[in-house]
């Protein structure tokens, strides 16, 4: 019986230890969107695509309501989980090579919840700032989006995300008014009045629901419109 529990124990280490050795080798998990971007065409005359940088909140955009993507020249990149560091990494592979007209970056909710290390707002600062710079050095328009409201993690309590977020997207828009990048504001349309996200928006306090999609999605219409006649 000791020696099963033992040979247990054994496999659950070598288990552990190759998820973190695979985690290591594709950190920003480059391998996520290899075979759709290799399948996807060049954009056509007049398209006008839109490529949506993020983390799990887009990526439950394009699973909440996917006839958004399908019915639009829109392109999700969304990876769960994710933070700005890791995001950064991929920003050409999933960005830049696809060769929109605008990216919609929304991103450092994960990088305040700790996901990959502790991070402070100026390194989420740096990381948003770098894929914007490699953005508009590439000619492809910017819509830097507000971190989402949240009033606790529940995956990780205790960070005050309803303080730092609000810090944070000052943050933002500053930079974006500074650099003459557009500035999305999810945040004043979203928030409760404890800078947690309305109840009927949210699943959890962070992720949302179809009805918070669809704010997004004409906060999200009107800024594309107003950044493609900025052309």
């Amino acid at each position: 019986m000791k020696s099963n529990f033992v040979t247990y124990c054994l496999f659950l280490s070598l288990l552990s230890l190759t998820s973190m050795q695979l985690y290591a080798q594709d950190w920003a998990n480059l391998k996520r969107y290899q075979t759709e971007n290799s399948l996807l065409s060049a954009p056509k005359a007049n398209e006008n695509r839109v490529v949506f940088m993020g983390n799990s909140i887009t990526q439950g955009w394009n699973e909440k309501d996917s006839v958004f993507f399908q019915t639009n020249p829109y392109i999700c990149r969304g990876i769960s989980g994710q933070t700005t560091p890791q995001m950064l990494i991929r920003f050409r592979q999933d960005v830049v090579e696809l060769h929109p007209e605008i990216v919609v970056i929304l991103a450092g909710t994960n990088d305040i919840a700790g996901n990959t290390g502790p991070s402070t707002l100026e390194m989420i600062m740096d990381n948003l700032s770098s894929m914007t710079e490699i953005a508009k050095a590439n000619k492809i328009k910017v819509i830097l989006c507000s971190v989402l409201p949240a009033y606790d993690y529940p995956w990780r309590k205790g960070l005050e995300p309803n303080i730092k977020i609000p810090k944070l997207n000052n943050m933002i828009k500053e930079y974006c008014s500074k650099t003459n990048t557009f500035y999305l504001d999810y945040f004043l349309a979203m928030a409760d009045e404890k800078n947690g996200m309305k109840a009927e928006l949210n699943t959890d306090g962070v992720h949302c629901t179809l009805e918070g999609y669809k704010v997004m999605e004409t906060l999200v219409q009107e800024a594309i419109g107003k950044v493609m006649k900025a052309k």
